[in-house]
This record gives structure tokens, C-alpha cells and sequence, in this order.
């Protein structure tokens, strides 16, 4: 192909460069100043977090998470083996424990019907991931964290703009991870959020945010000066990167519109060709929305996804597998002490993602298909 297609392509609403410039100028650049601020407001008002607050990464907002949980060594974390390394690597770091949950027969999410099974007095945290920007059934994970009085925090690193029952994902759970990174919907290179949705963690998330100053209460005058008053580290972005992001949430609505119409298309040219190679297509529960971060394909077996990756690699056009279970792992297989989770297994060895951005065009999507179910 002359034109190759790449997996992904960050996209650039055109004012980027124009509030970076207003930043730099403005005297100010450092976190937690104007584009921070705009940002911030903006995810609260939109979504109804009871607060909110720009990360360097959803990495770091995994992190402040595990420190407002009070995670200690020997505390055990309930997570889906199918995830990113940061799910599991925020609360390693403070000695959890990791407790893998298999993933759902017709989605990556996690299987929720197992996860009272895995609960034991050493339980602390639940950590539900979206995948692909689909909800998991909150309903059933917030009625076990009642029940056994757990926190409830949401990986929604590709849950931007999606629902549960009408619900914005990262609202429900006592807490929530984002991702700004440059594969996903809204993005500013790196970056990442912390919302808070149980207000006894907000004052200490400030905190934490600040390298364990109260900085933030000083300068809104709360306090007349500030100092070291807990652990922390420094969370917070600089304003080149909250003006970038700036941007794209103003143009947050035609984002989601164009890459809803890409995942349709895919949907829609290939249903036929995927029920009859046994090839699953992305399920979307009906209490879950869906924001268009990811096509992908469940193949039949690795046979199936390696060919497919090849054919399509022929022809200019990058996909790419997702995850490793993280229970096999280098790092952490010699530690599990569970069962064998055959869901997980199988998304690591037959999922494929095709390319999803915003300036794929309609002809190029239609060559990406015409490939993959051509004979």
C-alpha cells in the first residue's frame, strides 16, 4: 500500500499549539495553574465528580489511589489478570497482595459473577477496568463492596464520555483512574485523572497531589501557609500539558461522534464475515454505553489472530494484539497462587485491535475490511 494505515494517530483539534502558547507566556507553567484549574472544573461539571484532579498519568492516579486506600503489605487487591500493568503495579508498590479475576465468556471485562468467590478478610480494594471503554456491571460490584465494607476504584484509563445506566464510568466507584495518553479518545500525549467520588478522601488526595504539602490549600487561602504534612509526591502536570488537554475537551463532542461512526462502520462490514469464522466482535451489555475507543477482534485461536495480523501487515495496515495476563507474568507468575483463568488466557492469545483515530477515513476503513474478509 502507498499509504500505509497506522494503529494509531493522536489528533490535533487545531488549538493545541494556541493555549500552550497562552501558557507559557501567561508566566505560568508549572501545575495547578489556569489550564489545570479549566480542566479540572470542566471533568466535575461534566460528570459529576466531587473532585477532580489532573495527573501526569493514569499510572499516578493509580498510585494516589492506592495511598488514599491506605494499601499496607498484605492487603489483597482484586483486579482482572487482562489489564495494563499499572492496574496492578500501583498497589504492588505499597505490598498488596493481587488477587487475579478471570475475564467474561463475551467481554474482557472481568467476570463480576466470580468475584465474590475471591473475597477474603484481607480484602481491601476492588478494581474494576473497563475495556474498552465499557462499563462492567457496577450494580453487582458496589453491592460486594457494601457488603464486605470495600473500596470500590475504577481503572477507567479508556472510559472517557461512557456510561453505566446512564452513569458516567469513574463516578460510581469510590474512586476512579483516567487516561490521556496518546491512544486514547481525549488525549495530551501523557496524562492521566484522579476523580474522587467519596468526599473523606478529597482533602488528603490534595495532599498527596502537592508532595504531601498543603500547597493547594494555601493558595486558596484556606491556610496561611503550608508545609509537609503527609506523604505524597509530585502527581500534578505542568500547564503545557493541561492546555493541550484543554483543546481536545472543547472538542470533546465531535471526537466521540466521529469515533463512534469508525466503530460502527467496522461493526457493520464485519458481522457477516465474523459469524461465520467464529469471530466475536466487541460486546456491548445493555446497560453499558459505548464510547468508540477500540475495535477489536476475538479470532478463533493464535493461528487465527497471527494470520490475520500478517494479511493485514501486508498491506500497510497496523493492528496489534492487547494485553498479557499479568498472572503469567515474568514478574509476578512465580507469586500466583490461583486457579487457571481460561477467559484472560484467551483474549491474551486471539484479541486483536484494529486501527481506530479520528482522521481515519471512511475509504480507509473500507480497505481494512475488504482485507481481512477477503478469501
Amino acid at each position: 500500500m502507498n499509504n500505509p494505515i497506522p494503529f494509531n494517530k493522536p489528533y490535533l483539534t487545531g488549538k493545541e499549539m494556541h493555549y500552550i502558547y497562552q501558557a507559557v507566556y501567561s508566566g505560568k507553567i508549572s501545575g495547578n495553574g489556569l489550564f489545570t484549574q479549566k480542566c479540572q472544573q470542566f471533568f466535575q461539571d461534566q460528570y459529576g465528580f466531587k473532585k477532580a484532579l489532573l495527573t501526569t498519568s493514569c499510572t499516578d492516579a493509580l498510585e494516589m489511589c492506592a495511598l488514599l486506600a491506605n494499601i499496607e503489605p498484605g492487603d489483597e487487591v482484586i483486579m482482572p489478570s487482562y489489564t495494563f500493568v499499572s492496574t496492578a503495579l500501583a498497589f504492588v508498590r505499597q505490598g498488596a497482595k493481587i488477587i487475579f479475576a478471570d475475564s467474561g465468556a463475551f467481554h474482557p471485562g472481568v467476570d463480576e459473577d466470580s468475584l465474590e468467590t475471591l473475597i477474603t478478610l484481607k480484602t481491601k480494594v476492588i478494581v474494576p477496568v473497563h475495556y474498552a471503554g465499557v462499563a462492567c456491571d457496577m450494580d453487582k460490584i458496589m453491592a460486594l463492596a457494601d457488603k464486605y465494607n470495600l473500596l470500590v476504584i475504577e481503572d477507567a484509563a479508556q472510559a472517557i464520555e461512557s456510561f453505566y445506566k446512564g452513569k458516567p464510568l469513574g463516578s460510581i466507584g469510590h474512586m476512579a483512574a483516567f487516561s490521556f495518553h496518546e491512544t486514547k479518545n481525549i488525549n495530551s500525549g501523557e496524562g492521566g485523572l484522579l476523580a474522587i467520588n467519596d468526599e473523606r478522601f478529597i482533602k488528603r488526595a490534595e495532599i498527596i497531589w502537592e508532595k504531601g504539602t498543603n500547597r493547594a490549600e494555601f493558595f486558596r487561602g484556606a491556610v496561611n501557609k503550608y508545609g509537609w504534612v503527609d506523604i505524597g509526591s509530585s502527581f500534578l502536570p505542568s500547564e503545557i500539558i493541561a492546555a493541550y488537554l484543554w483543546a481536545q475537551l472543547e472538542n470533546i463532542t465531535d471526537i466521540q461522534q466521529k469515533r463512534i461512526q469508525i466503530w460502527q462502520q467496522y461493526h457493520n462490514g464485519l458481522k457477516h464475515w465474523a459469524a461465520a469464522n467464529k469471530v466475536h466482535l466487541p460486546f456491548i451489555p445493555e446497560y453499558a454505553s459505548n464510547n468508540g475507543h477500540m475495535f477489536y477482534l476475538v479470532c478463533n485461536g493464535l493461528q487465527q489472530r497471527t494470520d490475520l495480523i500478517n494479511r493485514l501487515k501486508q498491506q500497510g495496515i497496523l493492528s496489534v494484539f492487547h494485553y498479557l495476563s499479568l498472572h503469567k507474568s515474568p514478574f509476578y507468575m512465580d507469586q500466583y497462587e490461583g486457579p487457571e483463568l481460561p477467559e484472560s488466557d484467551r483474549y491474551t492469545d486471539c484479541l486483536v485491535r484494529l486501527p481506530l483515530y479520528y482522521e481515519l477515513t471512511k475509504e480507509q476503513i473500507e480497505i481494512i475490511i475488504a482485507t481481512i474478509i477477503a478469501p
